[in-house]
């Protein structure tokens, strides 16, 4: 025998003829059909719910706001910052920055910074694009003090080559307590003009808990809300795990489900005087990884081939193949031929100038690398004077130029 079911109970003001309800205590039905008239395309079923004035016309407004209409064309957002050709940073989002204490994140932040307020190429890498009336950028710094904090500032203001930019605001706000900053961040994201990006240096100070999953949740939706509403861009820097490469606590978890963009700054294993930027998560296509040195004047400059300088054990296939392409152009320049002993020592010229000193039994073994991948021939025979090295022309012409 199957067991009773109990019928489900009536919503509140429901007549029991279908349709039918009570107005007393709800949204008119003609109220509730404006409403579903808007939203044509979803042709919700009857009766519709019974909803009471006071909670939820609120709701339906904000319904209204969020509909999305799959007829009307929503443009793409616009690039504000890019890495090299990779776009990492558009306006209506934010990103995340990570890594480990030292690591020299604020350091990223300030070529960032520069770019952006600069809406020019920094370090030929970073190329800023904020739209004419949104050129303003406000720099946050929740850690340092004004001292430390003034430094960055003035690295930023080097790198786009101007004392003062009079678009640059930055403030410190390491004295404040975690719900303070919050405010004042709000405050000034939301009385500036013509803002088009911020970043927040320090978003482990905006709560007092990085495990807390409320103000995970709050801080997280603050700036969903925020970079919607202003259409702008925001970074934030979060620390990583000191056993992991994870952002801090359950704020660093919300905070990378929503980025849009999150890079991870690290020290070098083999040369911690160099930093590497690299995608952690990113929308759109990774950028390539680059890495970065502090020069003489304290400010970011780019490692060049920092691949070849910090390899533990170099060999032909650990390098980057256009390096190899960069070394062989040099060598063979108008269609050059050399003998053995002029190509392993012009092997060793050139990567010297790279940065990287190889022996010439090291040498040899790159001469078996490019001819085993065909990126150089030799002809005549071995160990006499008639051989030679060369490059297959068609190779160059269609692998080059890729």
């Amino acid at each position: 025998m199957e067991p009773t079911k109990e019928k489900a109970p009536e919503p509140v003001g429901y007549t029991g003829q279908e349709g039918n309800y009570n107005s007393k205590d709800t949204i008119s039905r003609d109220e509730i059909q404006e409403f579903h008239s808007f939203v044509e395309p979803l042709k919700q079923p009857e009766p519709f719910l019974n909803l009471t004035n006071e909670i939820y016309a609120e709701y339906l407004q904000k319904l209204k706001e969020a509909f999305i209409d799959p007829t009307i064309e929503i443009p793409a957002p616009p690039v504000c910052l890019k890495l090299s050709d990779a776009i990492i940073c558009t306006l209506g989002n934010f990103s995340m920055v990570i890594g480990k204490a030292k690591s020299r994140k604020t350091f990223f932040i300030t070529i960032a910074l520069a770019a952006a307020t600069g809406n020019d190429v920094v370090l030929n890498k970073f190329f800023g694009s904020l739209p004419n009336d949104q050129r303003n950028v406000i720099y946050f710094d929740t850690e340092q003090s004004r001292y430390h904090a003034q430094r960055t500032v003035k690295r930023v203001c080097r790198l786009t080559g101007y004392h003062s930019p009079n678009n640059f605001i930055a403030y410190g706000l390491r004295k404040y307590n975690a719900h303070d900053r919050l405010k004042m961040i709000e405050a000034a994201l939301f009385t500036t003009k013509n803002i088009g990006f911020a970043v927040i240096d320090g978003a482990r100070d905006i709560v007092t808990s990085i495990n807390d999953e409320s103000q995970a949740s709050d801080v997280t939706t603050s700036l969903l809300r925020w970079t919607e509403e202003l259409n702008i861009h925001i970074i934030v820097v979060l620390h990583e795990n000191k056993n992991d490469k994870n952002p801090r606590g359950h704020l660093g978890t919300e905070l990378t489900n929503k980025a849009e963009t999150v890079l991870s700054v690290s020290k070098n294993e083999t040369d911690d005087n160099i930093s590497i930027v690299q995608a952690e998560y990113c929308r759109d296509r990774d950028p390539e990884p680059f890495a970065f040195e502090i020069n003489d004047e304290g400010l970011p400059q780019v490692a060049d081939n920092f691949e070849i300088r910090t390899s533990k054990k170099l060999t032909p296939a650990a390098i980057p193949q256009n390096n190899h392409y960069t070394v062989l152009r040099a060598i063979f320049g108008n269609n050059k031929q050399l003998g053995h002993s002029e190509f392993i020592a012009s092997i060793r010229y050139e990567f010297e100038q790279l940065g990287q000193t190889i022996g010439a039994s090291k040498a040899k073994d790159f001469i078996t690398y490019y001819l085993k991948k065909g990126d150089v021939i030799s002809s005549g025979t071995p160990q006499t004077k008639s051989h030679k090295y060369h490059r297959p022309i068609k190779e160059v012409t269609s692998n080059e130029n890729d």
